[in-house]
């Protein structure tokens, strides 16, 4: 194969594999919108607010992750992982004396006339669903970070191989037609004598 053929094939081929990249980048950065702005409208629609520091909801030391948002309206998905795992999972502890919803529920159903302990299955089965639901919000932030990270290594890519393409069509004037990729060598055998 001649090597002006072969350069000029690779070369067109990083060309297009730069078009992919930036076209794959600007739909996971796409993603990446699509994702956060959805995560921060139905967050915010929620107006859950952390308790400020000080207050007696937070002082203990199992919420010490709270004191960072403390005061803030909830908008994104660190912020609801934070909620759901050290604010409501703490005091889903201390409803549930330790039991899961799960675990209640099925003794509740074995003493259907207990009221409050169908009073406790209640609390329980709402705070874990919430927390349930918040930590869905978190999953998809998380998911929308991890694209701009692929939009960002993509568009790398593509910058890498679009200067890749450019130096490529530009070595291309410089290799002599009849250049081979593989060039023919007529090798000697030598004789043996026997």
């Amino acid at each position: 194969m001649r090597r002006k053929t072969f350069d000029a094939l690779a070369t067109t081929i990083g060309l297009v594999l730069a078009v992919i990249l930036l076209a794959a980048g600007g739909l996971l950065m796409w993603g990446h919108s699509f994702v956060n702005g959805e995560v921060h409208s139905q967050l915010a629609a929620q107006k859950i607010v952390f308790p400020a520091n000080g207050s007696p909801a937070i002082k203990a030391p199992e919420f010490a992750a709270m004191h960072q948002y403390a005061g803030q309206l909830m908008t994104n998905g660190a912020q609801a992982e934070v909620y759901a795992d050290h604010f409501i999972a703490n005091h889903l502890k201390v409803i549930g004396g330790g039991q899961t919803y799960a675990q209640l529920s099925g003794k509740a159903l074995t003493q259907p006339k207990n009221v409050a302990l169908a009073a406790q299955v209640e609390t329980m089965f709402k705070g874990t669903m919430l927390r349930g639901s918040l930590l869905n919000a978190y999953a998809f932030w998380k998911m929308g970070q991890l694209a701009m990270l692929a939009a960002i290594v993509a568009f790398a890519g593509a910058a890498m191989l679009l200067i890749l393409s450019i130096l490529g069509f530009a070595h291309l004037r410089r290799v002599s037609p009849e250049a081979e990729v593989f060039p023919k060598t007529t090798a000697r055998i030598p004789a043996t004598i026997g």
